[in-house]
């Protein structure tokens, strides 16, 4: 059984970090498709950071490049998901995602959508405040 573990949310002032971890179990890890996704009251979710575990190719959403990094250590079966410069906007609940590469692989998980991820964490709640 696929589970996905999410942890390292919190509280923080604007100008903070925070990493996220999100500790996979239940699939063969490798070439797989992993993301994390956030979403905020009243809105929908939004996809932040996709990495293909298989190569290591990333995608940001605009609104997080260059302040958010998204990585993987092979070893712990684990993604993280650094955050600096956060801002009040980055408040949201933090999922992470998987999809594995045999259903989403390579170039089309650096495009994949909510609907393409099969495996979700519980969440965890990022809070920046201002």
């Amino acid at each position: 059984q696929v589970r996905l573990v999410e942890s390292g949310g919190g509280s923080v002032q604007a100008g903070g970090s925070l990493r996220l971890s999100c500790a996979a179990s239940g699939f063969t890890y490798r070439s797989n498709c992993m993301g994390w996704f956030r979403q905020a009251p009243g809105k929908d979710r939004e996809g932040v950071a996709l990495i293909y575990t298989g190569g290591g190719s990333t995608y940001y959403a605009d609104s997080v490049k260059s302040r958010f990094t998204i990585s993987q250590d092979n070893a712990k079966n684990t993604v993280y998901l650094q955050m600096n410069s956060l801002k009040p906007e980055d408040t949201a609940m933090y999922y992470c995602a998987a999809a594995p590469g045999s259903v989403v692989s390579g170039r089309r998980c650096l495009a994949a959508i909510a609907t393409d991820f099969g495996y979700w964490g519980q969440g965890t709640q990022v809070t920046v405040s201002s």
